[in-house]
């Protein structure tokens, strides 16, 4: 039985470690296909992709993705070319892009968004990132990263720095981890932590630390999760220039951790991390970048194919 098929994807929280780890092998399959066989997969169905804030990664391994498996894609890159301009609401758009898609991604600048496009399609939704709430294809994207470059997930010291309150990458990786045994810090400026009204439900999931200072705990992480400061989430620019460069991963710091410890970041990034630590071995940013067109491949494959593939 294939529990993903014509599912939307809103929330990681709706997946138990079980579920995710199908995802995993679902990946892994795909990564095993030869190309000819892939592009049979979803041959002749259509992405729909509503993209309301800018992305590069995400938008393109969606795309990357969808035309891996034999699919096409189209729909809105830049929201000041669309009918939103003209006042079109999110509801008739979503109905529209429904009527021309078999499945929707949705990139909002609002929290619920994607939750609520799911209320009005007709075909699946996968949220590509809702306000500040979350990005589960990210989290799926990052935990199997992890689990490729380290062999496991469970027993993994992993520190999360950088912006911490509005990263909407954060919740969804903290909910995601939750389904394993791992030991978490949370290393952000004061302003930046983790928002109060989210502490509660992911203190139900997994115990974590928090701290301000990255030194502290560098020589004992597994997993270096890095984050950018989103200097376009803060109402006040004088705010963003007080935290800015607040940790900066160069090759000094790299000394210090494990051999066989790996660095990641949902990327962009903006000066978090030094370009030279982009050739040490330590490095995967990059190769999780191209996971997550594998990542994407699967969870539309299953979403799409009612037997699986």
């Amino acid at each position: 039985m294939n529990e993903f098929y014509q599912n939307d994807i809103i929330s990681i929280k709706d997946y138990n470690k079980e579920q995710i780890e199908k995802i995993f092998v679902a990946t892994d399959k795909i990564m095993q296909l030869n190309p000819s066989d892939r592009r049979e997969i979803c041959k002749g169905k259509t992405l729909g992709y509503l993209f309301y804030e800018p992305s590069t990664r995400t938008r393109l391994s969606f795309d990357a993705a969808m035309a891996s498996i034999g699919g096409n894609s189209l729909g809105i890159a830049d929201v000041l070319s669309s009918s939103a301009q003209k006042g079109e609401s999110l509801a008739d758009t979503v109905r529209i892009m429904s009527i021309y898609s078999d499945i929707l991604i949705l990139r909002h600048t609002l929290d619920g968004s994607s939750r609520f496009a799911a209320e009005i399609s007709d075909k699946p939704v996968i949220n590509a990132g809702s306000g500040t709430e979350e990005h589960p294809t990210q989290a799926i994207q990052d935990l199997f990263t992890i689990k490729k470059e380290k062999k496991k997930i469970d027993g993994l010291k992993i520190g999360i720095i950088g912006d911490l309150k509005y990263g909407r990458t954060v919740y969804s990786l903290l909910y995601g981890l939750g389904n394993y045994d791992v030991d978490v810090r949370l290393i952000s400026p004061e302003s930046l932590r983790i928002r109060h009204d989210s502490i509660y439900e992911i203190k139900k999931r997994l115990d974590f630390t928090e701290s301000t200072n990255l030194e502290e705990h560098i020589d004992d992480l597994d997993v270096l999760y890095v984050t950018r400061i989103q200097k376009e989430r803060f109402p006040d620019e004088e705010e963003y220039l007080k935290v800015k460069g607040s940790y900066v991963v160069g090759l000094d710091l790299l000394k210090q951790m494990k051999d066989d410890s790996i660095i990641l970041h949902p990327l962009p990034r903006i000066d978090e991390i030094s370009p030279d630590v982009d050739k040490t071995k330590n490095a995967k940013y990059f190769e999780q970048a191209e996971y997550g067109k594998h990542t994407r491949a699967a969870l539309l494959s299953m979403i799409l194919n009612e037997n699986g593939f």
